[in-house]
């Protein structure tokens, strides 16, 4: 269960609020980059025309995969559940802008807010989980950070925010460092439902 109030929620997007196919292992066979570094470092520690030639390959697999992506079940009464409650929302995502914006668009996903690697520098690091507190003017004990991986659960621990695994009923190994652990985000509207007196959703 949470550990504080929920002040604000924060979103991953791939295989949080949209689905994903993307696939890292042929992501990476195509940049050359080896399975034990993180992907987005390894782009940014080659050489500048390389660095730019990877980028765009990266992008190019992201905007392919963004308009196949479809909204996952949940999402839009969480959502609804969570304006009901005038809890603020926003996205953090690994994403290019480009193609988070294409999927949010392409399935109708109103969150005001979105922020990927062009805005601050990307997950398990904290920095835009940081940036939503003070800009919410909100301690980051009361916001909450869903996704799906163990770099979301790292930047929310970074960050000294909440977390949310959803893990879609699989065994994840670091389940553990997870707050509340759910199946899907049906089962998360049911866990904030819960904690908030019914006069507070103005139903």
């Amino acid at each position: 269960m949470l550990t504080h109030k929920l002040l604000g929620v924060i979103f991953d997007l791939d295989n949080t609020l949209v689905s994903s196919s993307l696939n890292f292992d042929n992501i990476r066979e195509a940049l050359g980059c080896s399975k034990n570094i993180d992907l987005l470092n390894f782009v940014d520690s080659l050489p500048k025309q390389q660095r730019i030639d990877a980028h765009q390959v990266l992008v190019d697999y992201e905007i392919d995969d963004a308009h196949s992506a479809s909204k996952l079940a949940g999402t839009d009464e969480l959502l609804a559940l969570l304006s009901k409650l005038s809890i603020p929302c926003a996205i953090v995502t690994r994403n290019c802008k480009q193609a988070a914006l294409i999927k949010l668009n392409n399935n109708n996903i109103d969150v005001p807010i979105l922020l990927t690697r062009e805005d601050h520098k990307a997950k398990p690091a904290p920095d835009a989980l940081l940036h939503l507190a003070q800009y919410w003017n909100t301690p980051p004990e009361n916001l909450l950070y869903v996704g799906d991986y163990l770099y979301d659960l790292q930047a929310a621990q970074n960050a000294n925010t909440m977390s949310c695994l959803i893990t879609y009923a699989k065994a994840l190994s670091y389940a553990d460092l997870a707050d509340i652990v759910v199946d899907d985000l049906t089962e998360l509207s049911d866990a904030i439902a819960q904690i908030f007196p019914v006069q507070e959703m103005n139903i």
